[in-house]
């Protein structure tokens, strides 16, 4: 099966030829761990969940390595340590780095398994790898590619001629547009930072260059040497990525002899409600609030699979709500599903293999939803990763309105289906609970009075 994907590095879609099909190796930035993952940072998650998906499909799941990795070595982890200290908390900073970057990890792990993300191959922390980072900088040194100065390490932007063609700009324009810092020791302003001092009191390690830690940059180009090789196929990220960081990936990477990745992938941000995600606007919020607000985790991930990976994604209550709704059908459909297992509709799969179009692959499951085809929709989200939402009979969820249209939106499949006396039980068991539903509308007016009682509906299979 041919596989297009749209290559950052050439601006065009292309035939995906793996290196070596029996080893497909790919690589996605992950998260700085000194928060929680907001949800700006599932997209690219899911992007490549889906996208490992497709590929041990095609190449069989023993011959693909997926690694993401995790960056617990950086100054948002030191600034949360110091501001924890500076509260009462007890320990050393580094203790407390360690301790943050811990807890946080655990965390993601726990929110990209809610999300149906399948775990990566590797996850490696940056801590883990500072021996093959002071290699690589010592290296860059000695092919004139770096050099040291008052304690620092820095990259020589000017010794790479290649420099900038990534994101397509200028020198000019990346001083402009990035946060450059200025400093003494530097030769040129572009110049970043390898390895940087470290104080008594911050994390730190032993080095040619004196006590340190490493700069963002060569984490992932080290990382990624050592767990996929001098060359691999895949790596992506969110395009916020792509210049500073991937840029400099790439220069690092080459000026030490290795070809890195063939492959860029790179989805655009997301919004909220038609305006950008941030802080200051009131409308920034983590998975887990969305967890805990009980949107669960296969509608976050079905509302960011209904857009497509290189356009901006809007996330709104009124698609979650959307969402909803077609997962509580579609997992209605899904109980009745009978016979031998099958697999995912072809077309489904041909759209994934056509630059991951998950908006195409689920409008093939909602026309397998209006046929009934129930085996071969549930072969199909599983391939994607979805899941149906449903609830059981003997558990009240704690929005009593999602459990109401749950059972209105049985009683219509039973009506569809002339299941008379199916209905009927339904219909009878919310008038016992209280529920004041407007049948003749199609039940789509009904109200919850305060003398609702839900242990009514719990007789109801």
């Amino acid at each position: 099966m041919d596989i297009q994907l749209t290559n950052s590095a050439t601006r065009r879609k292309e035939r995906f030829e793996p290196l070596d099909a029996g080893n497909v190796r790919l690589y996605l930035c992950g998260p700085t761990v000194y928060d929680r993952a907001h949800l700006g940072n599932a997209r690219p998650v899911l992007m490549f969940d889906v996208l490992v998906r497709l590929l041990r499909h095609v190449y069989g799941a023993d011959h693909v390595t997926y690694v993401r990795n995790f960056t617990d070595v950086d100054d948002k982890i030191n600034a949360a340590a110091f501001a924890r200290k500076e509260a009462g908390a007890t320990g050393s900073l580094e203790e407390l780095v360690a301790e943050r970057s811990n807890k946080t990890i655990g965390w993601y792990h726990a929110d990209m398994d809610a999300l149906g993300a399948l775990p990566p191959d590797h996850a490696p922390r940056a801590t883990e790898y500072i021996a093959p980072m002071v290699a690589m900088i010592e290296q860059l040194i000695a092919s004139g590619h770096a050099y040291e100065a008052e304690g620092h390490v820095l990259f020589s932007v000017s010794s790479y001629a290649e420099y900038g063609a990534f994101s397509g700009r200028s020198v000019k324009d990346m001083i402009a547009g990035a946060r450059v810092e200025v400093a003494p020791y530097k030769r040129d302003p572009m110049d970043f930072v390898l390895w940087k001092p470290s104080g008594d009191d911050l994390p730190g390690w032993d080095s040619p260059w004196g006590r340190g830690r490493p700069g963002w940059h060569i984490e992932c180009s080290a990382m990624a040497y050592e767990l996929l090789g001098s060359e691999f196929d895949i790596h992506g990220g969110g395009t916020d990525l792509k210049f500073p960081h991937h840029e400099n990936e790439i220069a690092q990477s080459c000026c030490a002899g290795h070809g890195f990745a063939q492959v860029w992938l790179h989805n655009e941000m997301l919004q909220v409600e038609g305006k950008k995600m941030s802080k200051s606007l009131g409308n920034f919020f983590t998975v887990r609030d969305l967890l805990d607000q009980g949107i669960s985790g296969e509608v976050i991930r079905f509302v960011m699979l209904s857009t497509h990976y290189r356009k901006p994604m809007d996330w709104t209550q009124e698609k979650a709500e959307a969402a909803l709704e077609t997962l509580t059908r579609w997992g209605l459909l899904l109980e009745e599903a009978v016979g031998d297992e099958v697999e995912a509709d072809p077309r489904v799969i041909a759209a994934l293999a056509d630059d991951l179009n998950t908006p195409l692959a689920i409008s093939v499951l909602h026309e397998l939803a209006k046929t009934g085809e129930a085996s071969l929709l549930s072969a199909s989200m599983s391939f994607m990763g979805l899941r149906p939402v449903t609830f059981e009979a003997t558990e009240i969820p704690r929005d009593t309105e999602r459990l109401v249209e749950f059972w209105l939106e049985r009683w219509r499949v039973a009506r569809g289906e002339k299941n008379w006396s199916k209905a009927d039980s339904i219909r009878v068991a919310l008038g016992e609970a209280g529920i004041s539903v407007d049948f003749a509308l199609d039940g789509k007016k009904w109200d919850i009075p305060k003398t609702f009682d839900p242990s009514k509906l719990e007789s109801l299979e």
